[in-house]
């Protein structure tokens, strides 16, 4: 098989003969080594086919365990774009769903945040951290970084009180004459930490997306910047591009 491909064809196989009920829900699947020796390909490329398979719902990964058959799941679709970004962390209007915040103000910045907000290293920022869960159950966090030079002694610096409560980082910002004109987010395939995974209520080692996102004024300055992560077993993220 070529070599990009052969974890697609195996993921195919594999879920032919889940679908055929070759395996009952619940079971154990034989080991990575086992079907690289089957397919002929390296446990790198039986492991890759596996985890889009985990990843599409056929199967679930248990730390120090194994892989198990499950009941295919529905992901909820989180979408990113402009126009959703206007609403919150994550896309505040995701049907169906609750957010918690909670905000503390003259938190020193983290060397990397600080970094990131082109600021020095301790400087005071206003941390918020949220949870969005849909069904009671916990889909994504965020933790959000802003800038007390920014906001401090201004009705919006924090995010969740005040006259634009819950508002968003653009319309926020503007109320006081800061004009938002772009962000930038970074996605990044990842494995659960213990403390995400404790956030999220998944097991250590799930996948997760993490998504690094900064918004940017119009004289360049990074004005917020948060660290967003999405439990993969419950949810995808649609990136929307309009052409205008």
């Amino acid at each position: 098989m070529p070599r990009d491909t052969a974890y697609l064809e195996i993921a195919d196989a594999l879920r032919k003969r889940i679908l055929a009920a070759e395996w009952p829900v619940g079971a154990r699947l034989p080991s990575r080594a086992r079907f690289a020796e089957e397919y002929a390909v390296g446990q790198s490329v039986a492991q890759r086919a596996m985890e889009l398979l985990i990843i599409e719902g056929f199967l679930e990964g248990r730390a120090g365990s194994g892989t198990y058959i499950r009941v295919p799941r529905k992901r909820m679709r989180i979408p990113r774009s402009r126009l959703r970004r206007l609403s919150g962390p994550g896309g505040r209007d995701n049907g169906g769903g609750t957010w918690q915040a909670r905000s503390k103000a003259r938190t020193p910045a983290p060397e990397r945040i600080a970094g990131r907000l082109a600021i020095s290293t301790g400087d005071p920022c206003v941390h918020t951290s949220y949870a969005f869960l849909a069904e009671g159950r916990p889909v994504e966090t965020c933790e959000s970084w802003e800038p007390m030079a920014v906001t401090d002694r201004t009705p919006v610096v924090l995010p969740e009180s005040g006259p634009l409560k819950g508002a968003g980082v653009i319309e926020r910002m503007r109320s006081i004459g800061v004009t938002v004109v772009s962000a930038t987010e970074i996605p990044r395939p990842a494995r659960a930490t213990q403390t995400q995974a404790n956030l999220l209520n998944i097991s250590v080692g799930d996948l997760i997306t993490e998504i690094e996102r900064t918004h940017y004024a119009s004289d360049g300055r990074p004005v917020e910047t948060a660290d967003i992560v999405i439990a993969d077993r419950r949810a995808e993220v649609a990136y929307e591009i309009t052409f205008a």
